[in-house]
């Protein structure tokens, strides 16, 4: 909503540079190129008024126009702005989709939001490969970021469609069946949600959809779950070869 009231503002002053105008505020978000328009706007007249969540704006109406009344934190006092248009700028909130995270077991952030495997390494990446994101289900955003990732999402997606066969880590979980008690420690442990109890009565952890994480070999009361190239042999023999050097 803040570059858009920025631009509002900026086309008022195109079309008539004589008006005053106002942009109540608690904070301004002009990131990147968009900082321009804010410079710009100043420059042009624009005044941006900052007030606090403790004392909002009141609107009062008065004749034919509104009156509206602001605490200026920086001034220490009300002002006053008699005004003939009072726009609000919405922001944008995210939709349900709490039932769609969850079918596509991908996580989201406070607000509702989408939220990527990693803000700079997998900007458009889910934690569950094969799903990627772009447009405002990540964040609000404006048209060029949205048509920048989803071209990168596009490009993902090739990555993948390209190749005739894909393959995964070797840093896998396997569960011992004689060992297992069905005690679903391992369901609830994995923040992947890929264990699961099978008609037999043991856990099974599919290899291709396994990250690696090693939560369900840590959480394990049976030691029936191994993670591959970290089990518990291996791991007590570089210990053992590491204390053997002290």
């Amino acid at each position: 909503c803040c570059p858009t009231a920025i631009k509002n503002a900026l086309k008022l002053k195109e079309l008539n540079p004589a008006p005053d105008v106002h942009i109540l505020y608690r904070d301004i978000r002009s990131y990147g190129l968009l900082e321009r328009y804010y410079t710009e706007a100043r420059r042009k007249g624009v005044v941006f008024i900052r007030y606090i969540p403790e004392r909002p704006p009141e609107v009062a109406s008065k004749g034919e126009g509104l009156s509206l009344r602001v605490w200026d934190e920086a001034l220490r006092r009300d002002l006053i702005i008699e005004t003939d248009l009072l726009v609000l700028s919405t922001a944008v909130v995210p939709t349900e989709n709490e039932e769609l995270a969850a079918m596509f077991k991908v996580q989201r952030t406070l607000e509702g939001f989408y939220l990527e495997a990693h803000m700079k390494l997998r900007p458009v990446d889910f934690s569950s490969d094969g799903i990627y994101m772009a447009g405002i289900a990540h964040y609000p955003k404006l048209i060029d970021e949205t048509i920048s990732q989803a071209q990168a999402a596009v490009a993902r997606a090739c990555t993948l469609l390209a190749k005739d066969e894909i393959e995964v880590g070797g840093v896998v979980a396997r569960v011992d069946p004689e060992a297992c008690a069905a005690c679903l420690i391992c369901v609830r442990a994995c923040p992947y949600q890929v264990p699961y109890i099978c008609e037999d009565g043991y856990s099974v952890i599919d290899p291709a959809r396994c990250r690696g994480c090693g939560n369900c070999a840590a959480e394990c009361p049976q030691k029936a779950i191994q993670l591959q190239h970290y089990r518990d042999e291996q791991l007590f023999a570089k210990t053992r070869a590491l204390m053997g050097r002290v």
